[in-house]
């Protein structure tokens, strides 16, 4: 009976290589091999004189590796798709000497057999397969492996059919014959990096709901885990917080998810900034005055009762004047005010979270804040670390902002890994508040689908990115203003893709892509690859 064994032969000089026949599955296991169709008709290897097995017909694939494990230990696998088995021999040359592990498919059959493997990354796919087109099984990929990057390869190059590629969710597009062998190495590169992107942006999601005590409390570190767990500790109960961090660490956030967790859940949440409050009102507006206590004075309850039954967040707690301190105290310890203006008392029924970014013991010690005021603030400590601090949660912080702030009618933003590095290195003085500024900031005025380090402009306080004003002559909507810029660069490149968007300063599928959205399809050279 025929052996239906793995084959392969290597030397030292080359990779070993598997072959397979269209309709088996590389993860068709039987006692521990890899198992394949008929014998196939074996090749003489030009560069080593070895005997290699080809693609002996149509519908036949192969699966290259370098011979150092298992065929399920690579991080991934580069799919190639025409039906020139030179050209795909060559291709995978070239890829195995950068390190990448291969299959190769002649047919649509076997393309869509390799799809079933879960480490494929990226595939570069002829655009004309015989009788078959490339589109089809260009949208068949995305529709059963959106996770897939496709890189479209013809010799027949357009930015017709360029723009038709994109517009179906190819990555990129390379005219043949490849002159530059920089530039499939470096798109297959760049297809690499987006799709470990999406797929860290996945992980990163998962990250979020469930770590997440609310869809504003972000955070993995360890310092992060702590202060969730002190928080779910305190759903029972209503004792009064003190919350302790540097500006923009979130402090107004972690009160509200006490708040969100607490029995006060149903009630209102009323935030107070004492520092913006001026010294002449702060008593009025906490603690609320009668008709006529001073000119010109109407009825107020004040924020004490507009809180009752709900919890009242007292920033900036240490901004309080010593004259009002005294009055705040009362109204903790005996659960009752006295509007200004008013010989009566009124009951209350609130909790208070305050905050602060000063060090209220070292004001107790000098005089300038009340011990006993402190000790009733602080029965719940809780101290929130700047993001200095846990550094391993800026990609989780990064990625949620992206979400948040993403532009409407496109697609999620990402960022690249150099851009994310950066924002991690970052001394971040303005904590997480300063950090979602700078992405906000970059993804309103970021020319392409993923953050550079170019769009944050990191190391230049105050400094962001300004839109240039459009030159004398051109129309002022924006879109009509970007349609003349790209009707300009090819104009200017003679209709070479490849310059114009080396001239803009973006990537051709950048560029391919924008030409679609603006409908600009007019005869040129598709740009060398």
């Amino acid at each position: 009976m025929r052996s239906k064994a793995l084959r392969y032969s290597s030397s030292s000089s080359t990779m070993s290589t598997l072959f397979l026949r269209s309709g088996d599955s590389p993860h068709d296991r039987r006692g521990g091999r890899i198992s394949v169709g008929s014998p196939l008709v074996p090749f003489k290897s030009p560069e080593s004189g070895t005997d290699k097995r080809d693609m002996a017909s149509a519908g036949s694939i192969a699966v290259s590796r370098d011979g150092r494990g298992s065929l399920d230990d690579s991080p991934g696998l580069v799919l190639l798709v025409d039906d020139e088995p030179l050209l795909l021999r060559s291709l995978r040359r070239i890829l195995e000497a950068e390190g990448y592990e291969t299959v190769l498919a002649d047919s649509p059959e076997a393309a869509e057999a390799a799809l079933a493997d879960p480490r494929l990354s990226v595939v570069l796919l002829d655009l004309f397969l015989g009788a078959s087109s490339g589109l089809d099984l260009l949208d068949h990929v995305k529709r059963v492996r959106p996770d897939v990057e496709v890189i479209m390869m013809t010799g027949h190059a357009s930015i017709e059919s360029a723009v038709g590629c994109i517009r179906r969710g190819a990555f990129d597009y390379l005219a043949k014959p490849f002159d530059d062998l920089y530039r499939v190495k470096t798109t297959v590169g760049k297809a690499l990096e987006r799709q470990r992107l999406v797929r860290r942006n996945h992980q990163l999601e998962e990250e979020l709901r469930e770590r997440s005590t609310s869809s504003e409390l972000i955070g993995n570190a360890l310092a992060m885990r702590s202060l969730d767990r002190t928080i779910h500790s305190l759903r029972h109960n209503e004792s009064h917080v003190l919350i302790q961090g540097e500006s923009g660490t979130g402090k107004e956030l972690v009160a509200r998810a006490i708040q969100a967790s607490s029995p006060r859940a149903a009630g209102v949440f009323v935030p107070v900034d004492c520092g913006a409050l001026p010294e002449s009102i702060i008593e009025s507006e906490l603690f609320g005055h009668e008709r006529g206590a001073f000119t010109g004075a109407v009825g107020s309850p004040g924020l004490f009762r507009v809180a009752d039954k709900g919890t009242l967040f007292l920033d900036e707690i240490g901004e309080i004047p010593s004259s009002v301190q005294a009055k705040l105290l009362r109204a903790l310890q005996h659960k009752e005010i006295r509007p200004v203006g008013s010989s009566t008392t009124v009951p209350i029924d609130i909790r208070v979270i305050s905050a602060t970014h000063r060090n209220l013991e070292a004001m107790v010690a000098e005089g300038g804040f009340r011990a006993d005021l402190f000790y009733r603030l602080n029965v719940v400590r809780i101290e929130i670390p700047p993001l200095r601090e846990r550094r391993e949660d800026i990609p989780l912080l990064v990625y949620h902002f992206l979400r948040k702030h993403g532009r409407e009618n496109s697609p999620a933003m990402g960022i690249e890994d150099a851009a994310l590095e950066a924002l991690e290195a970052a001394n971040w003085p303005g904590n997480v508040r300063e950090l979602e500024n700078t992405i906000e900031s970059a993804l309103a005025l970021a020319p392409g689908p993923r953050l550079r380090c170019a769009d944050l402009n990191l190391g230049r306080p105050g400094l962001r990115p300004t839109l240039t004003a459009a030159p004398t002559g051109l129309p002022l909507s924006l879109e009509a203003y970007e349609r003349e810029v790209l009707q300009r660069a090819l104009s200017e490149s003679g209709g070479d893709a490849a310059e114009a968007a080396r001239q803009l300063g973006i990537g051709r599928s950048t560029l391919y892509r924008k030409l679609g959205q603006h409908g600009i399809g007019t005869g040129g050279k598709g740009g060398g690859p």
